[in-house]
Order: C-alpha cells, then sequence, then structure tokens
C-alpha cells in the first residue's frame, strides 16, 4: 500500500515551522537523515516564532514587580500581559486567576495543597501520574477505566451520588488521553460534577497544544497545562480558575513576592499579610521568559487557526491509522474505540517485538522519534495490556531484551510542526520492520534497548 494514496491532506495543511526541522541525526546503519521528532505528547518542539519572541526580549531582561528601572517596569508589563494573553487563550472568566507554575504537574500540585480540608478527590485510573498522584492529603476515590464517554460520565455519576453531600469534593479529569489520544466528554463530567456539588479540575495538558480549550464554555472551575506541550520551551506551566480556594489556602511557597507585608512581633517572631492575587502562589522572582512564551505560544496557535490545526492533525493520525490498517502484527490500543475522536498521539503494541526494542531500532535505524514504556499513566497502560495491575515496571523501557515480552507499549504523537514526510517514513518504518525485522542487533544497557556496537 502506498503511502501517497491514503488520507487526502486539507486544504491548508503547512506545518507551523519549529525548531529542530531540519537537525541530522546518524543511522547505525550509516548515513545521517533528518530527524522525524514524533513524541510531541512528550515534549513538543518550540515553535519558531515563540524562540524569536524570547529571543528579541531578552536583551530587556530585568527584575519584575518592585524595579524602578526601565528595564524592570517593561519585563513587569511582559509578565502581566502574558498572563492576560493566557487568560484570553483560555477564556477564563471574570474573576478567575491565572497563575504561573513550572508545568503541569506543578500546577495540579498546587491546587492539591489548596484543598480545603476533608476534601474527597474522585480520578479515574486513566490519569497521567501528574493528575493521579498529588492528592495525598485528601480522600481519593480511583475510578475505574470506562469504555466509553458515557459509560465515564456514569460512573463520575454513581461515585459522586454515595460522598459525603456536605463536604467539598473535586474531580480532575483529562481533555485527552496522553495514551491513547482520545478525547474525554469534559463538558458532560462538569456537568455531572456540578450537579453533586463538587467541582472538576481539567488537565489540559494534552488538550490545549490541539484543540481550543475555553473555561466558560467546557464549565470547568481550574484547567493546568504546561508550556513544553504547548510548544514553548521547558519549565513553565500554569493554572488558571477560580480564585477562592487559592486566596484561602496557604501558600504554595512562602517567600518574597507572596507577601503583601511582613512584621515583627514583640515575641520574636513575624506577622505575614499574604497577597490574595495570583502572587500568593507565585513566591521567588517569576519565570519571565516562561511566561511570555507560553503566551507567545497562545498567539501563535491562535493565530494559525484551531480549525486548520485540527484538520491538518486528523490528516496526520489518518495516515498513520491507515498506512498499518493492514499490518495485523499492529495493534492500536483504545478505551472508547478505534472511531473515537482523539488527538494526534497513538499507542500501539507489536506482536513478536519487545516495545523497546521496536522503538531502539526506530530511532536508529530509520532516525524516528517515539516514546516507548508506561507514559507515567501506568494503571492505563496495564489495564489496555491487560497485564497484572500488580505488576511492576517504569515510566520507560522495561528490563527485557530484544524478543522478549513487554509490558509496555509504543506511542507515536504529532502536532502543529510535523511534515508528512516524518509520519510517512514513520508507516513504511514500521510496516518494514514488522515484514523484515531489524538490520541491526540491539542489546539491553541500564533498562533500556540499544544497538549493540561491541561487534
Amino acid at each position: 500500500m502506498s503511502v501517497s494514496t491514503l488520507a487526502t491532506a486539507p486544504s491548508v495543511c503547512s506545518p507551523l515551522p519549529v525548531l529542530g526541522r531540519d537537525v541530522t541525526v546518524p543511522l547505525v546503519t550509516g548515513g545521517e537523515v533528518t530527524y522525524a521528532a514524533l513524541d510531541y505528547a512528550a515534549s513538543a518542539p518550540a515553535l519558531q516564532r515563540v524562540w524569536d519572541d524570547v529571543a528579541a526580549y531578552a536583551p530587556y531582561y530585568g527584575s519584575v514587580h518592585r524595579g524602578a528601572g526601565y528595564l524592570s517596569q517593561l519585563s513587569t508589563d511582559l509578565f502581566e500581559n502574558a498572563r492576560r494573553t493566557v487568560a484570553e487563550f483560555l477564556d477564563c472568566r471574570d474573576g478567575d486567576q491565572v497563575v504561573f507554575t513550572r508545568s503541569t504537574t506543578d500546577s495540579l500540585n498546587l491546587l492539591a495543597a489548596a484543598l480545603p480540608a476533608g476534601c474527597q478527590v474522585f480520578v479515574f485510573e486513566t490519569e497521567h501520574h501528574a493528575a493521579l498522584l498529588p492528592w495525598r492529603d485528601a480522600r481519593v476515590t480511583v475510578l475505574d477505566a470506562p469504555r466509553g464517554p458515557r459509560q465515564a460520565v456514569e460512573t463520575l455519576e454513581r461515585a459522586l451520588a454515595e460522598r459525603d453531600p456536605l463536604g467539598p469534593a473535586l474531580v480532575c479529569v483529562t481533555g485527552a488521553s496522553n495514551v491513547t489520544g482520545e478525547l474525554w466528554p469534559v463538558r458532560e463530567l462538569a456537568a455531572a460534577a456540578h450537579a453533586h456539588g463538587a467541582r472538576i479540575v481539567l488537565d489540559a495538558a494534552q488538550l490545549a497544544p490541539h484543540h481550543p480549550v475555553s473555561v466558560e464554555d467546557l464549565d470547568v472551575d481550574w484547567v493546568a497545562f504546561s508550556g513544553h506541550k504547548l510548544y514553548a520551551p521547558f519549565g513553565s506551566g500554569v493554572l488558571a480558575g477560580r480564585a477562592d480556594w487559592l486566596r484561602e489556602a496557604e501558600p504554595y511557597l512562602a517567600g518574597g513576592g507572596a507577601s503583601r507585608k511582613v512584621t515583627r512581633r514583640t515575641d520574636g517572631g513575624v506577622d505575614v499579610e499574604w497577597h490574595d492575587s495570583a502572587a500568593r502562589h507565585e513566591a521567588g522572582s517569576p519565570n519571565v521568559i516562561g511566561a511570555y512564551a507560553v503566551a507567545s505560544a497562545c498567539k501563535a496557535l491562535t493565530e494559525a487557526g484551531f480549525d486548520t490545526l485540527v484538520a491538518r492533525e486528523q490528516y496526520l493520525v489518518a495516515k498513520v491509522r491507515e498506512g498499518l490498517a493492514d499490518v495485523p502484527q499492529v495493534r492500536f490500543l483504545s478505551l472508547f474505540g478505534d472511531d473515537a475522536p482523539r488527538v494526534g498521539v497513538l499507542s500501539f503494541v507489536v506482536d513478536g517485538w519487545n516495545s523497546s526494542h521496536f522503538a531502539a531500532a526506530l530511532s536508529a535505524e530509520y532516525g524516528i522519534g517515539v516514546r516507548d514504556g508506561l507514559f507515567c499513566a501506568h494503571p492505563l497502560v496495564r489495564t489496555l495490556l491487560g497485564s497484572d495491575p500488580q505488576t511492576q515496571g517504569e515510566c520507560g523501557a522495561p528490563e527485557a531484551a530484544p524478543g522478549e515480552k513487554s509490558l509496555n507499549a509504543i506511542r507515536v504523537s504529532f502536532g502543529a510542526g510535523t511534515p508528512d514526510e516524518h509520519v510517512e517514513r514513520f508507516v513504511r518504518a514500521v510496516r518494514e520492520l514488522v515484514t523484515d525485522g531489524a538490520r541491526w542487533n540491539y542489546r539491553t544497557e541500564d533498562g533500556r534497548c540499544v544497538p549493540d556496537t561491541s561487534a
């Protein structure tokens, strides 16, 4: 089957310029090839526009919020304008706060630290660990993986109906799975949560780079996402939403910036008056460049148009699925079914292959970067693979040699910067590896499958 005869390209389908698009990497079989970055779900390459905006600002770098100098005032304006840009990107409500954090993980841990006493948290076992694990001081109910959007809503409704109706409650749910790419019924889950007096936080790490996210339309209480998945550099994230729980909680970090007033007491201690604004949870010198980069990415995606971006991404998804449809050894993983709406994230296993071995061969022999493992979503991947929930595993590769059984999967993911050629090369590579096998010998080293170069 010729890849070129598959899915029809949308009328506007040029990828957005990203860093690294011309980087070449060596092949173990000899020569070099342009690197095909197909691990967007882990970290997307930075948009060239974002990098250019950051480079243009860098000479004007200055302290923020209290500096009297011109560069300090410029940096302060840039930082606070970035907050407004993110609020517009997320279609936040009047009164919502936008707090800059380090990542989605940091955002959800911040919210976990701000939960009222006695709060009960409801989370599906399908969540990324960033959404599954932060709620250590709350009463947590982990819900079984649903097999369809309707079942997800019904499962949540049953669980909420049985909770203590007088205490606070929070539902945490993903917008798009980092394993299967499937879109979750966020609006319906939010309605169910609110009908039972609970609040809801949306993990939009995999949704925001691919689809518009409206806090108001989805009616979620908070949304969290990471800059490094939104085509910005590492080290920045966002928690946006209702202010009351954040305003009433102790600061996430104690220090300068979070405090409005600090006075000495006669007993030698100090009294602190904390800010009520987002600054309450942004102690220390903020990551101004990170916030500016996130805002730049928000502007770039908005101006490119999500309708165009979604159409192109669905075209690439179709290329992968149609290109491998007649390869029975390849089995895609899904909760909601093969036809479920999804972003550009697909996980699969290959009969007769250890997942780490297969991913290593894609990299070493074809210059294709994918992800193998449990994708920091151990319960979900084990459910999809039908493995024992007690089986040990890591986020990365297993301690298994090439050819041995793997409890892990392979994930290919792409987005606004992915050229057609990268996806077409991936499809050809999978077909060739399944048909002809690897052209090189591999061995396990430090838990990873790597080319054996000892000969």
